[in-house]
């Protein structure tokens, strides 16, 4: 079994700037994703990669020991271009200098690092556990819920919820639904030779992390973050 781990951390981040190699609890973003890649590869046999545009990526996440000579095309590093575009120009590359082909592509976001190595191992297992299944990614117990307290405008300006059933009439009788925490994904090779161009197919899996995990899509997001790695006061061990 074949896996290439990716990193994906393009440069020009708009939320919060330079994110990707920001220090958190003084340590870059990047490095803590780095040393949780390192542990699975090392269990799995596994190689690891780097996709990204920026220099100073490149060079922080060189000091943590993760090297590459691949260089994230202009065109795949824009606000609107896809990742799905990003992960395949980054497995063709790895493939040919290695001369392998992969079984199964695992990214991990840089910006959601709270996952461990038993996180992605037990994901894999259950990818594994379903032969049909073309994908899993990591999602969270969602604190809103389309089908009772979500709703969305109308043409004619209105709002109603976004799932409509008619039927719901509390919080407890409506479908459980989650929050994809954009931590980590594993894909099966045929995901891509397929053509899937976004993450959530006709044949996704959904690995429900255990503990605490949100990514940082905010500054306030970052200094939450923070605070709870200095205050000890994350749900698991980092």
């Amino acid at each position: 079994m074949n896996i290439l781990v990716t990193i994906c951390a393009r440069g020009g981040s708009k939320g919060i700037p330079g994110k990707n190699i920001k220090l958190l609890n003084g340590i870059p973003l990047i490095a803590y994703t780095i040393k949780t890649a390192n542990s699975f590869c090392e269990k799995y046999n596994a190689d690891i990669t780097l996709s990204t545009d920026s220099p100073e990526i490149r060079n922080t996440a060189g000091e943590f020991g993760l090297k590459t000579s691949y260089i994230r095309p202009a065109e795949m590093a824009t606000d609107l271009a896809g990742k799905v575009d990003a992960l395949v120009d980054v497995m063709k590359y790895e493939e040919g200098i290695r001369s392998k082909e992969y079984d199964f592509i695992v990214d991990f976001d840089v910006t959601s690092p709270l996952r461990t190595v038993e996180d992605v191992e037990s994901a894999l297992t259950q990818l594994l556990g379903v032969p049909d299944a073309l994908n899993i990614f990591s999602v969270s117990p969602a604190n809103r819920n389309p089908y009772f307290n979500m709703v969305e405008k109308r043409p004619d300006g209105y709002v109603e919820i976004i799932k409509n059933t008619g039927i719901i009439k509390s919080r407890q009788t409506a479908p459980v639904v989650y929050d994809m925490n954009a931590s980590f994904y594993i894909f099966r090779k045929r995901f891509f030779t397929e053509g899937c161009q976004i993450n959530t197919t006709h044949a996704s899996l959904a690995y429900v992390v255990p503990h605490m995990c949100f990514d940082l899509d905010n500054p306030i997001d970052f200094t939450i973050m923070e605070i709870m790695l200095k205050e000890n006061l994350l749900d698991f061990q980092l």
